[in-house]
């Protein structure tokens, strides 16, 4: 099956009828083709409710551009949420795509106008099919990339009554038509690091009489690099970055300020703490060895992100039930990107999957490149997931006794 514009869209799976998957493509060339940046999502947010409202769902706005959709179920009772991001990011597209972004330096590199248009699908199938056993709640995500769109959703409400949470993202590494599902860490902690190194400003030829700033920062540069490499345990992956260094005005002059500014990832909560209490040790001790005066800020970002074993379980059933336990697959790396997926899962049960959507010859182009694409399959795969997921986690609540 094949679009106006000559790419196909892709059989998708048997529980998604072909006008669900058209209509999911649609929105999400729609979306690719207007891209917002985190916090200013007011046409994405107008565009997705208007399709909502043509199936007869009226979308309410929660967390400045977020949308909530509550869907009833067979009877009242907990919530099963399912969520989706909607931001973009800061990138000139260069895919030369004919829904390329018209929208001067932003783009939908990151794949969340798909997940966006999977959701929707959802709602589809959620609406034309039989009810769900228990209510669901479908919660469209601003400024996932600045990490701070789900705490919008929760101050707002969005996980009232909600008893389990399941979300995804699109992953380059696998087919369309695979699901992936993973016990255990899944997204890496995303904190920032910033040291001010003070020292004495001086002449370039005579050091004797100033405290290099530029000295004591390349030392620090190479002595945080010992955190990961000699005090955290090899198989618990953990990164340390020095991003950005400043110093200096002129090739003659000992620079008296110094900044050092970096990431700090790690996939568990006790090695992200040693991480950030390590690098605030060792700054504080190479400024007193040399004299300088050194300040540490350290910016908490997204929690590490971490599915436990009975709710991947939950996922991970209603992936089989749709693609077949074939098509099933874990992680078999560690990812240390961010997601802010894991503040939901701070306050209640959930799972972050992945939905492969490999672009023959694209391999090379990740998430977060001015070429990334997608395969369009995908869609109608994680569409029927998000509906499926909901309805067995609808089941499992019920079974514990949930009413």
């Amino acid at each position: 099956m094949k679009t106006s514009e000559g790419r196909a869209i892709g059989c998708p799976p048997e529980s998604v009828p072909g006008g669900v998957q058209e209509n999911m493509v649609s929105l999400r060339r729609e979306l690719h083709r207007h891209p917002e940046l985190s916090g200013h999502e007011e046409e994405t947010a107008q565009r997705i409710a208007a399709r909502l409202a043509a199936l007869g769902l009226e979308a309410e706005r929660v967390g400045g551009t977020g949308l909530r959709v509550d869907i009833r179920g067979e009877r009242d009772g907990p919530v099963i949420a399912l969520r989706a991001d909607t931001d973009a990011l800061p990138i000139q597209e260069e895919t030369g795509l004919s829904f390329a972004s018209e929208n001067e330096g932003v783009m939908h590199a990151c794949g969340h106008d798909a997940h966006s248009s999977m959701l929707y699908g959802a709602a589809q199938l959620l609406v034309r099919s039989a009810p769900p056993p228990l209510p669901v709640r479908l919660l469209w995500q601003p400024a996932e990339e600045k990490g701070v769109g789900a705490l919008a959703l929760i101050e707002a409400g969005a996980l009232e009554n909600v008893a389990m949470i399941f979300g995804g993202h699109v992953d380059r590494r696998f087919d369309a038509g695979t699901l992936v599902v993973t016990d255990g860490p899944v997204n890496a902690s995303t904190d920032v690091f910033l040291i001010d190194v003070f020292g004495q400003q001086g002449h370039g030829a005579r050091p004797h009489e100033a405290t290099d700033t530029v000295v004591v920062g390349s030392l620090l540069v190479t002595a945080i690099q010992t955190i990961v490499s000699r005090e955290v345990d090899p198989s618990h992956p953990s990164v340390v970055s020095v991003g950005s260094f400043r110093a200096g005005t002129a090739p003659n002059v000992i620079a008296g300020h110094a900044r050092l500014e970096g990431t700090v990832r790690a996939q568990g909560e006790k090695v992200r703490t040693h991480l950030l209490d390590s690098i605030r040790r060792i700054a504080l001790a190479v400024g007193n060895l040399h004299g300088a005066s050194v300040e540490v800020e350290i910016r908490r970002g997204t929690p590490p992100l971490e599915n436990e074993p009975a709710m991947a379980a939950i996922a991970r059933e209603a992936a089989r039930d749709i693609v077949g336990p074939e098509h099933v697959k874990p992680l078999r790396t560690a990812n240390m990107g961010g997601e802010d997926f894991a503040w939901y899962l701070e306050h209640v049960e959930g799972c972050y999957i992945r939905y492969g959507t490999r672009v023959a010859g694209l391999e090379g182009h990740p998430a977060h490149s001015s070429r990334f694409d997608i395969d369009e399959h995908a869609l109608g795969t994680g569409a029927a997931w998000l509906d499926r997921v909901a309805r067995v986690a609808a089941a499992r609540v019920l079974e514990r006794g949930g009413s």
